[in-house]
């Protein structure tokens, strides 16, 4: 894929309306979970894009094992273009070009920068779970609309999470997640995929001899 033919984010400023989906994570590395997760959102949720925000370094996962930023955010890239998706998803180091590693941070920043977009926040069910012990979390919700992804053996500690728990007056269907205005949640039932970069990178490991 040339420079030329990755999709950008719009510029500064840019006032074109639109439903953004927002999927961050490592991507250490990006797979076919990712993919199967950002269709069934542009599927269910009418987005207009999703965008990938590819963390230079999450602060709750350790150092070690961690591919570089620039390696992580290029086989970002290469799976959306193997996955045909074209311009309907983007892989995007924005994080690092603002020096962010904070969830919130960003989703300040991308408000101010894109004020007619409409971000709906897109995690897994085990995020959901943890996302408690994040920097800021109700700022999250305060932030972006958030749909929270079925993925089991999750889908019951997600539920009873401080975060479910704090928000549960909220939680709304997935239809009428648009009809709301922030903070806004919605639970997603989906088929589940087997992919995990976790058992992707130890099958790469090289085995001892």
């Amino acid at each position: 894929m040339t420079a030329r033919s990755v999709p950008s984010l719009p510029t500064f400023g840019d006032r074109r309306r639109g439903r953004i989906g927002l999927l961050g994570g490592s991507f250490n590395p990006a797979h076919a979970g990712h993919v199967h997760l950002t269709r069934e959102a542009l599927r269910t949720l009418g987005l207009d894009q999703v965008w990938w925000l590819v963390s230079p370094q999450n602060p709750l996962k350790p150092t070690a094992g961690m591919a570089r930023f620039s390696a992580r955010l290029g086989g970002a890239r290469e799976t959306l273009r193997a996955a045909g998706l074209g311009r309907s998803v983007l892989a995007t180091g924005i994080e690092g070009r603002l020096g962010f590693q904070r969830t919130a941070q960003t989703l300040r920043s991308l408000r101010m920068r894109y004020p007619n977009l409409s971000f709906v926040w897109l995690m897994g069910a085990d995020n959901l779970a943890e996302i408690s012990r994040w920097w800021r979390w109700t700022g999250i919700f305060r932030a972006a609309r958030v749909a929270v992804f079925d993925r089991s053996p999750y889908s019951y500690k997600a539920l009873a999470s401080t975060a479910a728990v704090r928000f549960s007056s909220v939680r709304c269907g997935i239809r009428a997640l648009w009809r709301h205005d922030v903070p806004a949640w919605s639970y997603v039932a989906m088929r589940r995929h087997p992919a995990s970069a976790t058992e992707i990178r130890r099958a790469a490991k090289p085995t001892q001899t």
